[in-house]
């Protein structure tokens, strides 16, 4: 499934030119990720009592349009691949239709350590939900 998250724009995450910072974008996506992990019964505090930890090794962010203060945005999350202890996520952020930032995120699976470690099949099982070919869910912030 594609899982969505909705957002507002506010006022202190605007730089002076009245657009949102291109840092608060980073933000955003993790706020999807986060969202998106819940909605998976993978909550963070979930995966860190199991021993693993998901990090972010790696974003690729492509910016097309800016939003401003009040935008009503909505971050889409998926993960598009998941290999041996990392999986690659694929992430935009939308006002209504228009696409104004997408990201690639490789996201890493440690152990506490943050030892590179291949993640349990509860894990995976989880973050195939997030596939692409799974439907579409939602979930409001």
């Amino acid at each position: 499934m594609t899982h969505s998250t909705d957002l507002v724009v506010r006022f202190n995450e605007l730089d002076p030119y009245n657009h949102v910072n291109h840092s608060v974008y980073v933000t955003y996506l993790e706020v999807g990720r986060e969202a998106a992990l819940r909605a998976c019964d993978l909550p963070l505090p979930r995966l860190s009592a199991e021993g693993f930890q998901l990090v972010v090794t790696r974003i690729d962010v492509r910016y097309r349009a800016a939003a401003e203060a009040g935008d009503h945005l909505t971050v889409t999350t998926e993960v598009l691949q998941m290999r041996r202890a990392s999986g690659v996520w694929r992430q935009q952020v939308l006002r209504g239709q228009d696409v104004l930032v997408t990201a690639d995120v490789t996201i890493g699976v440690t152990d506490l350590a943050g030892r590179p470690t291949r993640p349990p099949e509860w894990l995976m099982a989880g973050l195939s939900r997030l596939s692409p070919d799974e439907g579409t869910g939602t979930e409001d912030q």
